[in-house]
């Protein structure tokens, strides 16, 4: 196949597509805002770009019939963005989220899901051929979450302890991503991808702990609580927005289904499974 155009290649996600797609012998061309810290194989193309930019994509999309979009840019340049790459692309693999789950987690308005919404929007009527994935609860929102007060003690202080979620590895995440850019019959399909257990917030820790050799206790606080010994640290929105969803979603079951195992052929890797693959990044400094 022709090389393949990655978007959002230095993330968690993008920068395992870039080397699950080498594994396969796909050419890879990396867009990122400085190729110099990119870190990324020598044999992929790593070319500057920015979202936010459109006029500086022209040159990365040269030449380039498929394309692997993760978006990091702001809502004003969604529309040239899209017709920059309509211009040159063929197909597009756009990593989105459940938006048309009926679960109260993923129904919660958002400034997020409605950008992702106008972003879907466009590319189903730009004449593409498009895929969508819909990753549920990343595993690796846990880093982001707790792993500051992990590094700092055996507590983690968090609301809404028995909020379930099937946590997804970026790994897999990223297979799905693969087997849709390299294999045909993936046109038009919406992919909604979890790991394979639900698992709760409280048991979620617990997991991190035995990974890191470490007892952990869960210590449930309250959403004022939580609100304000996350200001200044987390945006207002941000918190309001997840406090909004975990507390819809509280008593429903988590949303699992087995996407990576149909589209792979392998079973989607388990939340134990990708504690241990990070289990570093919850060691404080002092003890690395």
């Amino acid at each position: 196949m022709n090389r393949v155009l990655v978007f959002g290649a230095t993330g968690n996600v993008g920068r395992q597509v870039v080397t699950q797609l080498m594994t396969e012998g796909t050419e890879v061309r990396a867009v990122t805002r400085n190729p110099d810290a990119a870190a990324l194989p020598s044999l992929v193309e790593v070319m500057r770009g920015d979202l936010s930019d459109p006029d500086s994509l022209d040159r990365c999309l040269s030449g380039i019939e498929t394309l692997f979009l993760v978006w990091a840019g702001p809502p004003a340049a969604i529309a040239p963005t899209l017709e920059r790459i309509t211009r040159h692309a063929r197909r597009i693999v756009f990593l989105s989220a459940p938006l048309k789950t009926r679960h109260p987690f993923f129904q919660q308005p958002n400034p997020l899901r409605a950008m992702f919404e106008q972003i879907e929007q466009r590319i189903e009527s730009s004449g593409l051929e498009w895929t969508f994935l819909r990753p549920g609860m990343f595993a690796a929102n846990a880093l982001g979450w707790w792993g500051p007060q992990i590094r700092r003690s055996d507590v983690v202080r968090w609301p809404f302890a028995e909020f379930p979620s099937a946590p997804i590895h970026e790994k897999d995440i990223a297979a799905v991503a693969v087997r849709t850019l390299c294999d045909k019959g993936n046109g038009g399909a919406e992919y909604v991808l979890t790991g394979p257990q639900a698992l709760t917030h409280a048991q979620q820790v617990t997991i991190i702990g035995q990974a890191i050799g470490r007892p952990l206790r869960f210590e449930e606080v309250s959403p004022d609580r939580w609100r304000e010994e996350c200001s200044g640290t987390w945006p207002p929105a941000a918190v309001n927005m997840l406090l909004d969803a975990w507390s819809a979603a509280t008593g429903h079951p988590a949303v699992v289904t087995s996407t990576v195992a149909d589209i792979t052929g392998i079973p989607a890797r388990s939340f134990h499974e990708w504690a241990r693959d990070h289990a570093a990044q919850f060691h404080s400094r002092s003890s690395l």
